[in-house]
């Protein structure tokens, strides 16, 4: 795993010209260590200083509804972001109620992606031993289900409702804890069941799968394919995710068992990305991009879910109600690398 390279707080600062050795001196704000989200830019980071495109001075840990703020405002060069939540500030709206939504949809028209990747795959899991049967075997359960507020608990409960129907408080126990306490909650047994957004294997997993086996449900694809959940998956930030029975099972381990009425495993995704902001210089924007698809194998390989998040997707979760698009430098950077970016995803 990749040892963070640089934390703590830092100075934020606008975008700074190339210093006398052809560098520039870019900072960023990123998630906590562990996921995609801190991996890719990381990895970016290290690959940007390595090739000598820019030296970044990197904080992690923080809060990316203020990270993306920061870059549409000019006080920080690059933050990682799930989609939803520039579409939240393009209406001025949850987080960013107190914008409005003239100012909300102004800065968020400052944004612009660099390169994607998926936070995590929510589905529906619990250990062998509590004798779930799926789907059909929530009510009156007790479900973790997420931290006390946000995106994850808004769409885990989505989730149960479109699938099985149920409610949360009506026809089943919600059980919410802030995500660093998530492990310890899941490994004492209270939860019957637990619908969180993964990764294949995320830490969490792997340390729940310790105190015993898990079995994981497929959506059944009636509900996947129906109306309701289709419509919920071209929700901002949100994307359909199916993979093989098989290679969930190989990527897994003997500790995982993965239900689904045929080979595919059917769920959503909640999708991401690295944004800057639009006035950054098109070739540096460029050289940043290509050193980062450049190394795509060499990301991949820092951690164990490195082939399940797509990194090298740069499509997925863009256009339909997504504000973002993509920075011209960035998609000349895709685009000499044999990717397709559609024309919805172009900035203009």
């Amino acid at each position: 795993m990749l040892k963070k390279l640089f934390a703590g707080s830092f100075v934020a600062a606008s975008l700074m010209s190339a210093s006398a050795l052809g560098q520039a001196n870019l900072t960023a704000e990123t998630a906590s260590p562990g996921g995609a989200t801190h991996l890719s830019l990381a990895h970016l980071t290290e690959i940007a200083g390595t090739k000598g495109v820019a030296s970044i001075q990197l904080a992690d840990g923080q809060t990316l509804t203020n990270s993306i703020q920061n870059v549409a405002e000019g006080k920080t060069d690059i933050a990682g972001t799930p989609y939803i939540l520039p579409f939240l500030m393009s209406r001025g709206v949850g987080p960013y109620g107190s914008l409005g939504k003239e100012k909300g949809a102004e800065l968020a028209e400052n944004l612009r992606a660099i390169n994607p990747f998926t936070l995590g795959v929510f589905f529906l899991f619990a250990y062998d031993a509590k004798g779930i049967n799926g789907w059909d075997d929530l009510k009156g359960r007790k479900i973790y289900n997420g931290p006390p507020r946000g995106g994850a608990l808004t769409n885990a409960r989505s989730m149960v409702q479109i699938v099985a129907g149920l409610k949360d408080g009506e026809d089943y126990e919600g059980m919410q804890i802030n995500w660093g306490q998530g492990t310890t909650l899941i490994t004492s047994g209270e939860p019957d069941a637990i619908v969180l957004p993964e990764l294949f294997p995320s830490s969490r997993l792997t340390s729940s799968t310790a105190a015993g086996k898990m079995t994981g449900w497929s959506m059944p694809k009636a509900a996947y394919e129906g109306d309701a959940m289709q419509k919920y998956m071209k929700a901002p930030g949100s994307a359909p995710f199916t993979a093989k029975v098989a290679d969930l099972k190989n990527t897994m381990g003997d500790d995982w068992t993965f239900v689904s009425e045929d080979d595919t495993f059917r769920a959503f995704a909640t999708i991401g990305g690295n944004v800057v902001h639009k006035n950054m210089d098109e070739d540096l924007a460029y050289k940043l991009t290509a050193a980062y698809v450049a190394t795509l194998d060499d990301l991949k390989a820092k951690a164990p879910y490195g082939n399940t998040v797509g990194y090298d997707l740069p499509m997925q979760g863009m256009c339909g109600r997504n504000p973002v698009k993509y920075h011209p430098g960035a998609v000349r950077a895709w685009t000499e690398a044999g990717y397709k970016i559609d024309d919805c995803a172009i900035a203009q």
